[in-house]
């Protein structure tokens, strides 16, 4: 599995502490405010570093997840029953026509890619028009 190595993260950071906590001499009693400040604010930064280090580490690990993104595209769906429909899925230069239920998908038919007709929208998720139709919803109630 390739996370790991970034559950053992933790634990190498604990002992690594630990060892430095050990093997360093106790501080003297009379040690200044502005040493143990300067001191917390290392120990701060180091903290940080590591965080940013491993979050570096994690993207090169799983590598650009939007690269793959557009792989399949969904052309247009109609519901026939309640909880049933047909989608027509895009997947390079193939429409996949399947059957949508709560249990299974089924391929009913495939292809070639299809011109769509003039001013037919594709069934891209819209957030900005999903929200400006769901607020003119709630305002004429």
């Amino acid at each position: 599995m390739r996370t790991r190595p970034l559950l053992a993260l933790p634990t190498l950071l604990l002992c690594l502490q630990s060892a430095i906590a050990q093997t360093a001499a106790a501080p003297a009693p009379s040690a200044s405010l502005g040493g143990s400040f300067l001191q917390m604010l290392f120990g701060l930064a180091l903290v940080l570093g590591l965080l940013f280090a491993g979050v570096w580490f994690l993207k090169k690990l799983t590598g650009n997840p939007g690269a793959n993104a557009n792989i399949a595209r969904v052309v247009g769906a109609t519901p026939i029953g309640g909880r049933e429909r047909i989608v027509i899925v895009e997947l390079g230069q193939t429409w996949l026509v399947l059957g949508v239920t709560p249990s299974s998908i089924n391929t009913l038919a495939e292809m070639p890619r299809q011109p769509l007709p003039p001013g037919t929208r594709m069934a891209t998720p819209n957030l900005a028009d999903w929200l400006r139709n769901s607020m003119n919803r709630r305002d004429s109630r």
